[in-house]
């Protein structure tokens, strides 16, 4: 039961992720793509510190452990 709930809220999660995105790359639409999203983060910088590069690969690496490690 709880896995089928969680593979359910996943599946959700994909979905509106994928609604998002296409509706960022229509034609005039005001919501920024993930492409875009990326990039301002990666942009951001304490000083010396491109906390924002940090952060995105901290996310990756997340993902991945949750995803790929088995």
């Amino acid at each position: 039961m709880m896995r089928a709930l969680a593979i359910g809220g996943f599946v959700t999660a994909l979905a509106l992720f994928v609604a998002v995105e296409w509706a960022a790359r229509r034609p005039g639409s005001r919501i920024p793509s993930s492409a875009d999203v990326c990039a301002y983060v990666m942009r951001y910088e304490v000083g010396p510190v491109p906390v924002g590069r940090i952060g995105l690969f901290g996310f990756w690496w997340w993902l991945g452990w949750h995803f790929l490690a088995r």
